[in-house]
């Protein structure tokens, strides 16, 4: 069975060896195929937590993946070059998941792993499913502006999964510097933003994040009344078609 709950052809044996390749793993092979997930995929941030449960959790060693015997590796940030290779003079085929920005590269990521175990017509599956959720949630917002924050204090700007979410919900980004960057809380006490979109505050950020300017009184006063939405951990920490939820899940909030 898969994610969507369609009986499937037996496919590649598959191994991943982190959370987000997991999380493809998952929702395109079959669960008779899949001999080996991450320790994380789980966890309370995992999209497919559910689905993981009953499966080989293994650590990511060469011992571990070679005693599992996939056909298939996937990954993304799990594993390095050394093990990639030797994996690969092994007969194994490594699938290397690509960091994207935006929801053209999230739907290369599932046309290649979707290749790779022989499951593309589940791949175009996730791609229909996710556009349809873009389309539902396109323009929403009007272009009012809005500011993304998370617990530690980092904000997003261009260049970012989190501003293609904002912008699939019609909301332009109050960030104008690129890629990740911190928040100035005095600035923000200062100038506060009409809307502030909370990204990883549902419990399982870093420890360390309880420190974090997210945290802060001062912080919590802005927030007061600003925070339209709190998209969790899940729909946010990997370049997955579930980022669309994200952008539906804010779209939702939109004032009517």
């Amino acid at each position: 069975m898969t994610a969507f709950g369609g009986v499937a052809q037996a496919g590649p044996l598959v191994m991943s060896l982190d959370q987000c390749s997991d999380e493809f793993v998952l929702a395109l092979s079959p669960r008779e195929d899949i001999v080996g997930l991450s320790y994380r995929a789980d966890d309370g941030d995992s999209w497919l937590r559910e689905q993981a449960r009953g499966l080989p959790l293994r650590r990511v060693t060469t011992e571990s993946v070679l005693a599992a015997g996939p056909q298939v590796v996937v990954r993304f940030w799990g594993g390095d070059a050394r093990l990639s290779q030797m994996l690969t003079r092994r007969g194994m085929r490594v699938v290397s998941i690509q960091e994207a920005n935006d929801f053209e590269g999230v739907r290369a990521n599932l046309r290649i792993v979707a290749a790779a175990l022989d499951r593309r017509e589940a791949g175009e599956a996730l791609i229909a499913s996710m556009d349809a959720k873009l389309a539902r949630a396109h323009g929403a917002w009007g272009g009012r502006s809005g500011v993304y924050v998370t617990p530690s204090g980092f904000t997003a700007g261009s260049g970012t999964l989190v501003d293609a979410i904002m912008g699939a919900a019609g909301m332009s980004n109050g960030v104008k510097t690129p890629s990740y960057s911190q928040l100035s809380l005095e600035e923000l006490v200062l100038s506060p933003p009409v809307a502030i979109i909370m990204g990883f505050f549902d419990g399982f950020a870093q420890v360390n994040d309880r420190w974090g300017i997210g945290r802060h009184g001062a912080m919590k006063r802005v927030m007061a009344g600003r925070a339209v939405a709190s998209l969790p951990g899940s729909e946010l920490g990997c370049p997955g078609w579930f980022a669309a939820d994200g952008a539906l899940s804010l779209a939702e909030k939109a004032p009517k």
